[in-house]
């Protein structure tokens, strides 16, 4: 019998209506509670705030996602603007971060004007006391880790998280949040990480509709995957199922005030 689970990280408007649908059709039969439905820019945040006034179990965060291109000042202003004019509506400030995949295909990249771009989002975050939903792995989890500290802010939600041991451990210390994909169930990274961080600081996501290999080959993202996530989260922490379930959505909850 599955459990109430929490959907902690998903671009609802980045999939085809008909999919939303779907997806919102079946919340209730897979016992999904809700979704926090993160954007990629104003545009995205507008959608993401329209869907969440048809549909109570959509969470909507606002943010600029870091894997694109650099967005004018006047972009990042506007969406400043938004944010603070509907920071009631929102569950986060998100996604926001670093382009490290953008970074590689292009080694004369520069990073300073996006951590100058993440700084004041999480500025923001810290004044609304709002969580803040993270796009940084690798190398550029210890920069956004200093920029945290520099606001001395906690409220950090890391998704789909990947690093180094050392980065790992300073993320737990500092109480930040992650979350686990699906690719738990095929990707000996992903489990090394659900073996080390605590359970007490994790949560479950989909990242959809971005598409995942192994059993979901050929599959459309879908929350209700999550279910398979969680028993592969018991079987590597090896405990008892509904202990899991129950951990992971309250840790949920209350993060993000739910």
């Amino acid at each position: 019998m599955h459990h109430t689970i929490i959907d902690s990280h998903i671009h609802l408007d980045v999939y085809p209506e008909k999919d939303q649908e779907n997806i919102l059709q079946d919340l209730e039969k897979h016992q999904i509670e809700a979704l926090i439905a993160v954007s990629q820019h104003l545009a995205s945040a507008e959608i993401n705030l329209a869907l969440a006034k048809r549909n109570t179990s959509i969470k909507p965060a606002f943010g600029f996602h870091p894997e694109q291109t650099l967005p004018a000042d006047s972009e990042i202003a506007e969406l400043q603007q938004f944010i603070e004019k509907n920071q009631s509506k929102m569950i986060a400030v998100g996604e926001v971060g670093l382009p490290y995949y953008l970074r590689k295909k292009n080694h004369a990249f520069s990073l300073e004007a996006y951590i100058e771009i993440l700084d004041l989002f999480i500025e923001q975050a810290a004044q609304l006391n709002k969580p803040i939903v993270l796009h940084a792995v690798y190398e550029d989890a210890p920069i956004v880790c200093e920029l945290l500290e520099k606001y001395s802010y906690h409220k950090a939600h890391f998704h789909w998280f990947k690093g180094d041991q050392k980065t790992i451990q300073h993320m737990a210390k500092n109480g930040y949040y992650i979350s686990i994909t699906p690719d738990v169930l095929y990707e000996e990274e992903i489990q090394y990480l659900v073996k080390t961080y605590p359970l007490s600081q994790m949560m479950v996501e989909t990242d959809g509709p971005w598409p995942f290999k192994g059993p979901f080959t050929n599959t459309m993202t879908h929350p209700k995957m999550l279910h398979e996530s969680i028993r592969k989260i018991a079987a590597i922490k090896q405990m008892e199922i509904s202990g899991v379930y129950g951990r992971l959505y309250n840790n949920t909850k209350r993060f993000y005030d739910l």
